[in-house]
């Protein structure tokens, strides 16, 4: 299967998934504190990114079998793993397989109910569309920090803090994921469950305080119950995006849950 990685460092491997809609590049603030001390593989999912579609109904558990097997075929099983969003539940998921030797979950989805999720999926459904309307005035739009805000006030905590440019990557990011359509559908499959299949596995939980696409007070009071075993901790003044919002913690929260 072609996965599309960045690389950065050495060590033990540590491996970053991203969110639906996103890319490799997401990670960008906190790959070099990563790789003073590790082997950071950023990757595009498939469909996601630059690496190609390749799984057919991209459920998050498919999603998580098709990068089980990767990781075993890249000698990369035994790895930490973080992901966020889309890719917090699938590093949750790996940990369920015993494919990752620990797990750092940010903003993970899957600790919602029937409601919040269906609120995750219309706002980045319209969030789709609403871009891809702006798309060709989008460079002006975030050239003004009350731009930015307008546009990133959903997933980061201080958009206007954000370059521009990243932004205008990521909403690219976003109209170009031939598998995004489906697996925001797709959600509706997936509900986190089983935690005692993850015991043995360190994992640790963490949420920005100003996520409103997950509603994190909700959502992380829920994982806590939940998932009673693993580590759960919370960034202040982070939103959906806490490695733009704030990148020095969640880096060391990222080294520390491979401790």
């Amino acid at each position: 299967m072609e996965v599309i990685t960045i690389r950065r460092g050495s060590g033990e491997p540590y491996v970053l998934i991203h969110g639906i809609g996103s890319r490799a590049e997401v990670w960008a603030p906190v790959i070099p504190a990563l790789a003073d001390q590790f082997e950071v593989i950023a990757l595009d999912l498939p469909g996601f990114g630059r690496s190609p579609a390749q799984i057919q109904r991209p459920t998050i558990d498919r999603q998580a079998d098709v990068l089980a097997a990767w990781l075993r075929e890249e000698g990369l099983k035994g790895c930490h793993v973080g992901g966020n969003s889309m890719g917090g539940a699938i590093a949750l998921e790996l940990a369920r397989r015993g494919a990752v030797r620990s797990a750092v979950a940010i903003a993970p989805a899957g600790f919602w109910t029937p409601q919040e999720r269906r609120w995750c999926q219309d706002s980045l459904s319209r969030a789709k569309a609403q871009i891809g309307l702006l798309r060709p005035v989008l460079p002006a739009v975030v050239a003004t920090a009350a731009g930015r805000t307008a546009f990133g006030w959903q997933v980061l905590g201080r958009p206007w803090a954000v370059p521009p440019a990243e932004l205008v990557g990521t909403a690219d990011a976003l109209l170009g994921a031939e598998a995004f359509d489906e697996a925001l559908a797709l959600f509706d499959e997936y509900t986190f469950h089983d935690a005692e299949e993850l015991d043995g596995v360190p994992v640790m939980v963490v949420w920005g305080s100003r996520d409103r696409l997950l509603l994190a007070r909700r959502q992380a009071a829920r994982a806590r119950r939940v998932l009673p075993g693993a580590r759960h901790e919370w960034i202040e003044g982070a939103g959906h995006l806490p490695m733009w919002d704030e990148p020095d913690a969640t880096a060391s929260l990222l080294v520390s849950g491979a401790g």
